[in-house]
Formats: C-alpha cells, structure tokens, sequence
C-alpha cells in the first residue's frame, strides 16, 4: 500500500525514468584471448590473455613489433579465426565467424580484376538483399564520391595507381555501412605522398559516418595521426603492455610537432618493452 506521505514523482522524473537505460556497453570487448598455433615441429603462442574494449565510434590503433600478435588479433575480431582461449563480443554478441557487421581492409586492395571500379564497390553491397539493384548503384556511386573517384566508376582494376586502388577498396568496406571497420597496415606499400593524403580522407570519413575503427600498423607517427587510442603490444607472445590517449584536435597533419611528440613516447615505451625479452633470449 502506498503511503499518502510518499511524495509522488514529477513529470521530468516520471519521463526520466520511462526512458530507456543508455547501454554503456563497449562496442568490441576482448576478453582474456590467447591463441597458439601448431605445426608438427612446433607449438608457438601468438598472444597470451589480451583484453581490450572499443567504445562506439572509437578509433583504436594496434602498434607492435613484427610477430608481436596485431594481425592475428584482428583475424580473431573479424571471425576468420577462433581464440584457443577467451571470448570476443562485438555489440552483445560473440564472434564465432566473419560478419557484414565487421569489414576488414587488408594491407592489398583485393579488388576483383574482371569488374570496373564500380562493380567492386557494388560487389560489397552483394548481401543486401533488401536493397534494390538502383539503389546499390547510388549507394556505391555515393561512396566512390566520398573518396574522390567518381570520374573513375567505369575505369579497369590495371588503369588505377596504387593509392586509388585503396581508395576503390576503402569504398568497397565503407558501402555496406559495417558497425565496425578492421583494418590491416592498408597504406602500408603506398608512397608518402598519397599516404598522408589518405590519413586525411579516412579522418574525415570515419568522423562524418561515426565510424568503429581497429587500426593495424608497424608505423607508431601513423597511428597517432588517426588514432583516438593507441594500444601498444609486446611480442614472444602478444600482450597488451600500454594505452595511449590521444587528445590532439583533428583534422591531424602527421608532420605537426605535437603529433611528434606523442609519437616519441610511444617509441620509447616500445624500446622499453621490448628490452627485457631481447635480453632473456640472450640470457
């Protein structure tokens, strides 16, 4: 029975509480993953317990030596792989195979030589059955003008440099609008110049469309230019030894003096991690 002394809500609290509870949950959660692979010379543990958590809209770039453990963890994030131990969980749910929800782009464009530009983007949209085929073709059209390549639609796979292929492949990720985007080292083989053209263009895209971004890279300048947060990895196996907040406003140059400075730090603690091991595999 309610008391007539129990004091009734008010209209803000009343509409307060019908609200529904903002879910505070991060997008991506690593929990406690290790994974081993097996030959039948040799047993090799590519990481050991890593956990990580990505909020929604985040862009989180991985750094590491070579064979620290980065590509293998976004294989597993991406469901191309399972984890020996640990769970992944991509908005609620667990990861057990690839999804249209997790889109990777790899270090290659992987563009399909038989089809024009406009047939790879289109080819991403394939699984949208509920979208008619017009409006793939304007869908696609739309994200080869994101990148800068609409005079290019018809163009052949051969006729594009290196750079605009990664522009047709980046369109090809983006189109089937994935909760979350994986990518692994994509401007890796690229020259300088179109690199921190690109650096440019995926900042503005991922803060236009509100973008999920795991990042890959060996380069610690580039991943401070487009990272939120900067997730340092140890080799022999992978672990997670720090994180890096990065607060800089963007658009971000990649030569500014403050990006520099981030940059040094993060080399150092490299170095600092990867001290100890250098020293007990002399030991």
């Amino acid at each position: 029975m309610i008391s007539l002394e129990t004091p009734l809500l008010s209209m803000e609290d009343a509409q307060a509480a019908a609200r529904p509870l903002r879910d505070t949950r991060p997008k991506l959660s690593v929990q406690d993953v290790s994974k081993w692979f097996r030959t039948r010379r040799d047993t090799v543990q590519a990481l050991d317990s890593v956990s990580l958590d990505v909020n929604d809209g985040e862009f989180v770039c991985l750094v590491g030596p070579s064979g620290c453990g980065k590509s293998t963890l976004l294989n597993l994030i991406a469901g191309l792989d399972r984890a020996d131990q640990g769970h992944i969980v991509a908005d609620g749910q667990e990861v057990t195979e690839p999804g249209p929800d997790r889109l990777v782009m790899f270090q290659e464009s992987a563009l399909f030589p038989w089809l024009d530009v406009l047939g790879n983007v289109t080819f991403g949209l394939g699984r949208k059955h509920n979208l008619p085929k017009a409006a793939r073709h304007d869908v696609a059209m739309s994200y080869l003008r994101l990148v800068g390549l609409e005079r290019f639609a018809h163009a052949n796979v051969h006729e594009l440099s290196g750079g605009m292929r990664q522009r047709v492949a980046l369109a090809r990720s983006l189109a089937p609008n994935p909760r979350m985007l994986l990518m692994d080292e994509p401007f890796a083989a690229l020259d300088a110049m179109t690199r921190e053209q690109l650096y440019g263009d995926l900042q503005s895209i991922c803060q236009a469309r509100k973008k999920t971004v795991v990042f890959v890279t060996h380069n610690v300048r580039e991943a401070v230019c487009l990272g939120d947060r900067v997730v340092l990895f140890s080799p022999h196996p992978g672990r997670v030894r720090e994180q890096f907040t990065i607060d800089l406003p963007r658009p971000r140059d990649i030569n500014a003096v403050e990006l520099a400075a981030h940059a040094s730090e993060i080399t150092a603690a490299l170095r600092r991690h990867a001290q100890p091991r250098a020293a007990e595999e002399v030991a």
